[in-house]
C-alpha cells in the first residue's frame, strides 16, 4: 500500500481551510472531467482529485490522514498497517460504503486508511465474538441518484447489492436493507458524494458557471448544466463576477409534498488567454477603449 499526498493532489497547503479545499477541488475537477478534458490521463487524474477531496473535506477523515502523514511518509512510500489499524482517537469509527459513479473507485490506500471494507470481509477473526444486532454504515450517494431516484450498487460480504435511493433523500436519513447485515439488517446512513459541478445547500443546488468578459458585459444565452440535464440560461447584460441567477425548481426534489429546491448559478468571469495575434490585438483594443477608467 503506497502513501498518497492528498494535499499535493489538490495543490493546497496542509493548513488549507474548507473554502480553499473546495475551490481547488472545483477547479481541478472541471479541468480533468472526462467529458471536458482530452488528455489521455484525464480520467485517472479526475479520480485522484475526487479521492483527495473526499479524504480532506471530512474533518474525521482529515484528522486520521494528517495523523498518518505526520509520520513523515512521502508519495510512493510503502505504508504498513499498524496493529489495531489506523483508526484510534479522532479516526473513522464505523465502516463506510461508497456508491458507484464519482464517489467510488478509490485506491487501496484510501480503503485501508478509512476502513471502507471493514465489517464486510467475511466475519470476525479467530476468537472474536460475533457482533449482535444491526450493522450500520454510511452510503455516499451521487447527486444524480438523489435527483432521479436511481439505484446504486454496493459490495457486501463479497456480494453486489442494488440499493434503491428514494428520490430527494436527505443526508442523515437511513436506508434499511433487511437481513443484509452481519447479524441483522444493514442500515445505510445517507451522505452526498462530492460532485465536481454542484454543491448542495438544503434543497438548493449551487453551480459556479464560468463566462467570458464579453458575455457578462453584453449579455448572452449559454448552456448551464443541471442535475436534470443542460438548460439555456440568459446572462443579463452588465453582470459581474459573483452574481447569482436562479433556476426555479431545478434543485433537489422535495420530500413529503414539499416543493423542489432551486439551482443557484453563480457567475465566475474568466478572461481567456490570448493565443493568437488577432486575440492580442482584441485585448489591446479593449485596453485602449477602457483605459484606467474602469477601475473607478
Amino acid at each position: 500500500m503506497q502513501f498518497k499526498d492528498y494535499y499535493a493532489t489538490l495543490g493546497v497547503e496542509p493548513g488549507a481551510d474548507e473554502a480553499e479545499l473546495k475551490t481547488a477541488y472545483r477547479r481541478l475537477a472541471r479541468k480533468y472531467h472526462p467529458d471536458v478534458s482530452k488528455a489521455a490521463d484525464a480520467e485517472e487524474r479526475f479520480k485522484a482529485v475526487n479521492e483527495a477531496y473526499e479524504a480532506l473535506r471530512d474533518p474525521q477523515k482529515r484528522a486520521a490522514y494528517d495523523q498518518l502523514r505526520a509520520r513523515g511518509y512521502r508519495p510512493g512510500d510503502e505504508v504498513q498497517r499498524p496493529h489495531g489499524g489506523f483508526g484510534g482517537p479522532g479516526g473513522v469509527d464505523f465502516e463506510e460504503i461508497f456508491a458507484g459513479g464519482d464517489g467510488g473507485g478509490f485506491s487501496d490506500f484510501f480503503e485501508e486508511l478509512f476502513g471502507r471494507r471493514r465489517g464486510f470481509g467475511g466475519g470476525p477473526g479467530p476468537g472474536a465474538q460475533a457482533p449482535r444486532g444491526d450493522t450500520r454504515a454510511k452510503l455516499a450517494v451521487p447527486l444524480e441518484a438523489v435527483y432521479h431516484g436511481n439505484s446504486v450498487r454496493i459490495a457486501v460480504n463479497g456480494r453486489s447489492l442494488d440499493v434503491n435511493v428514494p428520490r430527494g433523500i436527505r443526508p442523515g436519513q437511513v436506508i434499511r436493507l433487511r437481513g443484509q447485515g452481519t447479524h441483522g439488517d444493514l442500515l445505510l446512513e445517507v451522505e452526498y458524494a462530492a460532485h465536481p459541478q454542484f454543491e448542495v445547500d438544503g434543497g438548493n443546488v449551487i453551480h459556479v458557471l464560468t463566462v467570458a468578459p464579453w458575455e457578462a458585459a453584453l449579455g448572452a444565452t449559454v448552456n448551464a448544466p443541471t442535475l436534470g440535464g443542460p438548460v439555456e440560461l440568459r446572462i443579463p447584460a452588465g453582470s459581474e463576477a459573483g452574481r447569482r441567477l436562479r433556476l426555479r425548481g431545478r434543485g433537489l426534489p422535495g420530500t413529503r409534498g414539499a416543493a423542489p429546491g432551486d439551482q443557484i448559478v453563480e457567475l465566475e468571469v474568466l478572461a481567456p488567454k490570448a493565443q493568437t495575434d488577432a486575440q492580442r490585438e482584441a485585448y489591446q483594443a479593449l485596453q485602449a477603449a477602457f483605459g484606467e477608467s474602469w477601475r473607478a
